[in-house]
């Protein structure tokens, strides 16, 4: 009866060490500048018992340090949503998101299904989102307030005082206001050059509108500032930026739609603390917690309410550029085919010595 007992108690012991162990483990985490913030990360490790150890990191480098260790070396890493299902297909570096695990209610649904579509492969979801951004509009109201869609940056009325960039984003948002869905045609690239041979028409006609095509985002920012430029495509936290130094100008998410970007979060294949990175997850996704994580990164989160603790500045902005209807028509950028970049490219340097 003794030895029962002995043998209970052990096994009670062991299973108590092993729930103890699986509750403090150490999360190793691949991000980006700002998403972990000091200040949140010991919010969790007191909340959970876990540790945090931060590696900063960007996408190309999350991908060739899981390459090389076989999805190895961390528990948690933040790529970019439109380079997973890629790499994941060809490096093998992720394993599949238990979403039974992700307290879904907390994110935003149209940011949700977005992240779920372009980061499946073979059925099985690998990323959940978490930081996103997007580009539009700037405008300076005073001037230019009847810009309200990429193609309105093409008035005669603003000769002179519009920017854009020659590079892709330009390309799909015009695609966008003229009326077709260049995203849908990624995976065919006879209707994808079509698409964009009436895109290049259009950025022709709209050359002698165009003070200048900016490269830089300071650049852009001066040209604004100044006055010299009174509308322009370019991204949201510039926008937000200017309008703390000019009421007039905003952010302004086009009638088309908003073109947007998501980081997300994904596990690597070798990852040995799943729990802790489920825990992380459902723990920034809190609105308040998603609020101190915007202060710090400067985009906003998936989180679903964490605009309402933000700054009251900030919280503004947010909500003056982005009502409910202009989130979920945001653009979400899928990963991009091979071949598209060369057609992309042979329109971008005909628009460009186009007189």
């Amino acid at each position: 009866m003794k030895k029962i007992l002995f043998l209970l108690s052990a096994g009670v012991a062991a299973t108590a060490l092993l729930a103890g162990a699986s509750q403090a483990d150490t999360l190793r985490l691949l991000t980006w500048g700002g998403y972990a913030p000091d200040s949140v990360i010991k919010k969790f490790e007191d909340e959970t018992g876990h540790t945090v150890e931060v590696t900063m990191s960007n996408n190309e480098e999350m991908i060739a340090k899981l390459r090389a260790t076989g999805g190895g070396g961390f528990d948690l890493a933040q790529p970019s949503q439109d380079r997973i299902a890629g790499a994941q297909a060809e490096f093998g570096i992720y394993k599949p998101i238990d979403m039974s695990q992700i307290r879904t209610e907390q994110i935003t649904p149209s940011m949700l299904d977005a992240t779920e579509n372009n980061s499946m492969l073979d059925g099985e979801i690998y990323a959940v989102p978490h930081i996103w951004g997007t580009s539009g509009l700037i405008v300076n109201t005073a001037d230019a307030e009847m810009v309200e869609d990429y193609t309105d940056l093409c008035d005669p009325a603003l000769k002179g005082r519009v920017s854009y960039r020659l590079k892709r984003p330009t390309l799909i948002g015009f695609a966008f206001a003229m009326g077709m869905d260049p995203f849908a045609a990624y995976g065919d690239e006879a209707a994808y050059s079509e698409i964009m041979a009436k895109v290049e028409e259009k950025l022709i006609e709209c050359k002698p509108v165009v003070k200048t095509y900016w490269s830089g985002g300071d650049e852009l920012l001066n040209l604004v500032r100044s006055g010299e430029v009174a509308a322009a495509m370019a991204w949201d936290t510039g926008g937000w930026k200017l309008n703390s130094d000019n009421p007039d100008i905003h952010f302004v998410a086009p009638t088309s739609g908003a073109l947007g970007w998501i980081d997300t979060f994904a596990l690597p294949a070798k990852g040995r603390a799943d729990q802790a990175a489920y825990d992380w997850i459902n723990f920034v996704m809190q609105p308040e917690i998603a609020a101190m994580i915007t202060e710090s990164a400067g985009n906003f989160t998936a989180s679903v309410g964490s605009d309402e603790f933000v700054s009251d500045v900030l919280k503004a902005q947010y909500q003056g550029s982005f009502p409910p209807e202009a989130v979920d028509n945001i653009k979400w950028y899928p990963p991009v085919p091979a071949g598209l970049e060369a057609i992309e490219g042979g329109i971008l340097d005909r628009v460009k010595a186009a007189q």
